[in-house]
């Protein structure tokens, strides 16, 4: 979903998991092209899950490869997606439950150019299943 209505939106794009069960292998991938460092951006994981999501939680890995492809970091995160009586945390239409997960917030990259991002679940499942969409935001920081 990429639009001209917010300003301050680089990438608001996420991808439908295949059956939506994501294997280790499925990795979400989306270049971001950033022009201005001297500004600093905010990065969200984009996530949706059906309500029988089996986890009150998730793990994944981010992987980021610079613009000058000279350095690549990987990450791990774990987000809290359930509360411990198994309410949702997320925003329900359905079935689904959609999430917007920070990152990394006022996050200044180093180089202006196309960076590469890979998200990867990171659970014991594999597959994962009742994942039906994952996804990036970036946003210049306000």
């Amino acid at each position: 979903m990429q639009g001209c209505t917010d300003p301050s939106m680089v990438i608001d794009d996420s991808r439908e998991v295949s059956n939506h069960n994501w294997s280790y292998i499925n990795r979400v991938k989306f270049d971001v092209k950033i022009d201005d460092t001297s500004k600093p951006y905010n990065l969200y994981l984009n996530l949706r899950v059906g309500g029988t999501y089996k986890y009150s939680n998730i793990f994944i890995l981010l992987k980021q490869t610079s613009a000058n492809k000279k350095k690549v970091a990987t990450t791990r995160y774990e987000f809290k997606l359930a509360n411990a009586d198994g309410e949702w945390l997320g925003s329900g239409s359905g079935n689904l439950y959609s999430y917007q997960l920070p990152l990394r917030t006022k996050y200044k990259f180093p180089v202006a150019g196309t960076y590469h991002f890979e998200i990867e679940q990171n659970m014991r499942d594999n597959p994962l299943h009742d994942v039906s969409d994952v996804g990036l935001r970036v946003e210049k920081a306000q």
